[in-house]
């Protein structure tokens, strides 16, 4: 084996076929972004086999969403591309948007606890503060004193 010039093959990026093995070439982005309106459609029909007011319950299109992901994986694979990337994870960010913008996380409303427990714990602190100064100053005093 020459040092000089490496294996055929090396140096290119493998790329997946639908048999799973790999082959050399690059990544085509520009079939790729061709493909991947195909699972975006497919994903839109079954999705609207779902109630609307659904859409933000996974469990009731995880199959469909499943379903999507492979495609888009397989899809992406099949040109020669990694998944996820940039692009895919573009186009699966616009069904997203199409799909769940209107899906929002209940988020924790915070509010301040009881004056019973939100008094001490001011006051406690203030107070140890103060008497912390108070000791060092009168320490501070009697220094000249104890020695």
């Amino acid at each position: 084996m020459s040092l000089e010039s490496p294996p055929e093959g090396w140096g290119r990026p493998a790329v997946a076929t639908r048999s799973g093995c790999p082959r050399v070439g690059g990544c085509n982005e520009t079939r790729m972004l061709e493909k991947l309106p195909q699972c975006g459609q497919a994903f839109a029909d079954m999705m609207h086999t779902v109630d609307v007011w659904k859409w933000c319950h996974l469990s009731e299109f995880i199959v469909y969403y499943q379903s999507f992901t492979n495609c888009t994986e397989v899809e992406t694979n099949v040109v020669g591309c990694y998944w996820p990337n940039p692009l895919a994870q573009g186009f699966i960010t616009g069904i997203h948007r199409q799909f769940f913008s209107n899906c929002t996380v209940d988020r924790a409303q915070w509010e301040d606890p009881p004056d019973e427990v939100l008094i001490p714990l001011i006051v406690v602190p203030v107070l140890l503060t103060v008497a912390m100064a108070g000791l060092v100053v009168w320490r501070s005093k009697r220094a000249g004193q104890l020695l």
